[in-house]
């Protein structure tokens, strides 16, 4: 699990026992504390480097054991490239890196984080911590035996040695509250189906109410009476009933329009009537991802005590095809009075999303609206996954995103919005329809959600490429990737704490 590996802050000193971890750019220098800790063993990991060619290209790494010289029973030495292409996101990923390299028997780990040009900086030896806790997760709380080399790791004691103790606890404050926020919202996206759904998610979410979080429940009761009848009609052929979770943070100043995140969180897809195709249906337990993007970001707004009214607002349902769920030709009113009429089943998020935007935007009148949801393939097949579809309203947030993605490593790319595409979701009977075609399925999706926004400033979040099941990275080696959290709270924080 994520907490097999406890993280902390020493000075730097010459190492004791267990794996010694050492940084070294494209120069294979030191720094002044790392050689004075090293002592004569730094001649050996200069000539080890030489004999394997080992030249400091990020993400390389030369691992020695029993070096002599020192007490360490294990040293590795990880390349950082050069010090003039170095960012801080590539710190969080140095991090991840660093902490991949550590065998799963090591008990005792000390990293010096010193490069040739000195000791890292508070703020950067927490991006290295960030990095090493994210790349530390795994889920197997469902696992009960283990094939050979699948032992999980050892319970670790990792000092992060710092030229400033103080500083870098300080600094890592914040950046914990942002891990605890990813790992919840990969916990989410992991769990199995019959253990999560739409109550269960709903009462996990209330755990956030330990840190401050004013959390309100919707049931059914409640939201046929606001006249939700867009995600009543896709819950409506599951067992388990529909629930809205409602998340306050308000660390702002009193009065102040909070900045509202929906997500999207159909705890499980069959497609409903419009049934998916048996492979790999396994996966849509993922189509909570946006859900659980909100759950973690108001974690970690909280656990850093942002200074920042946020409001969190996740639409809970199942989609099955029971004989009382809803059909293809169905006429369904939606909380804002606009009727929506039925093609498809599968094309369910849109309708979640459709009411519980309508109801946050009317009730707090925020100051704008982010929703994120696991939304269409048609956005995978556009971008792959490599970066989330955004489709915005306003030029200025879609920027303030853009650049936090580049920041965080969690990239959007813009999408188009125009009336053009609105037109393929007219409807002959209805106000509109829940699918336009085959053509530009992910900019239909969009235009649909659009229809409920109004004049608040908006941002659309197609995450289906990044949500789940995507590419391994330095950082994340799960299958719930907890995508979203990082660059959220980088956009909150850059732009809207004051």
């Amino acid at each position: 699990m994520a907490d097999a590996r406890k993280l902390g802050f020493g000075p730097i000193a010459a190492p004791g026992g267990g794996v010694l971890i050492v940084f070294a750019d494209d120069s294979l220098q030191f720094g002044p504390r790392t050689r004075s800790a090293l002592g004569s063993a730094a001649e050996l990991i200069a000539r080890a480097a030489k004999a394997e060619r080992f030249t400091g290209k990020t993400g390389s790494a030369l691992d020695i054991v029993a070096p002599a010289g020192i007490k360490a029973t294990r040293l590795v030495l990880v390349g950082t490239g050069k010090a003039a292409d170095r960012k801080a996101q590539d710190l969080v990923k140095l991090g991840g890196i660093a902490m991949g390299k550590i065998p799963n028997a090591a008990t005792e780990v000390t990293a010096l984080l010193e490069l040739a040009d000195g000791p890292l900086k508070p703020e950067a030896a927490a991006d290295v911590a960030l990095g090493a806790t994210l790349r530390a997760y795994s889920f197997d709380r469902y696992k009960t035996k283990r094939k050979e080399g699948e032992e999980p790791p050892a319970k670790a004691r990792v000092t992060l040695a710092v030229a400033d103790v103080t500083g870098a606890r300080k600094a890592w404050v914040a950046r914990e509250a942002v891990a605890e926020g990813v790992v919840l919202a990969r916990d989410l996206v992991n769990e199995p189906p019959n253990v999560l759904y739409p109550v269960e998610f709903a009462r996990r979410a209330t755990g956030l109410r330990k840190l401050g979080v004013g959390v309100e429940i919707l049931d059914v009761k409640a939201m046929r009476k606001l006249g939700m009848g867009a995600l009543l009609g896709v819950g409506q052929g599951s067992r388990h009933e529909s629930r809205i979770a409602l998340m306050r943070w308000n660390g702002g100043k009193k009065g102040t329009p909070p900045l509202a995140f929906i997500g999207k969180g159909v705890c499980f897809d069959t497609g409903g009537i419009s049934i998916k195709p048996a492979a790999n249906m396994e996966d849509m337990k993922g189509d909570m991802a946006g859900a659980a993007c909100v759950v973690g970001l108001m974690q970690a707004l909280a656990g850093r005590k942002a200074k920042v009214n946020a409001i969190g607002a996740i639409g809970l349902v199942e989609n099955m095809p029971d004989g009382n769920a809803q059909r293809p030709g169905d006429i369904v009113t939606s909380m804002s009075g606009q009727t929506i009429e039925i093609i498809n089943t599968d094309a369910e998020g849109r309708l979640v999303l459709a009411d519980v935007i309508h109801y946050v935007n009317t009730r707090f009148k925020p100051k704008f609206m982010i929703d994120l949801a696991t939304l269409t393939g048609a956005i995978i097949v556009a971008l792959g996954q490599e970066n989330a579809g955004m489709f915005a309203n306003d030029d200025k947030l879609a920027e303030r995103l853009t650049q936090a993605g580049l920041d965080t490593g969690e990239r959007v790319w813009r999408m188009p919005l125009a009336p053009e595409y609105d037109k393929l979701i007219d409807s002959k009977f209805a106000d509109m329809k829940n699918t336009g075609g085959r053509f530009g399925g992910s900019i239909t999706a969009a235009q649909f959600i659009q229809r409920f926004v109004g004049k608040t400033p908006w941002a659309h979040l197609d995450i289906a490429g990044t949500g789940f099941a995507s590419p391994a990275s330095d950082i994340n080696k799960s299958w719930g990737s907890g995508w979203g959290v990082r660059l959220l709270d980088r956009l909150v924080a850059e732009h809207y704490e004051k």
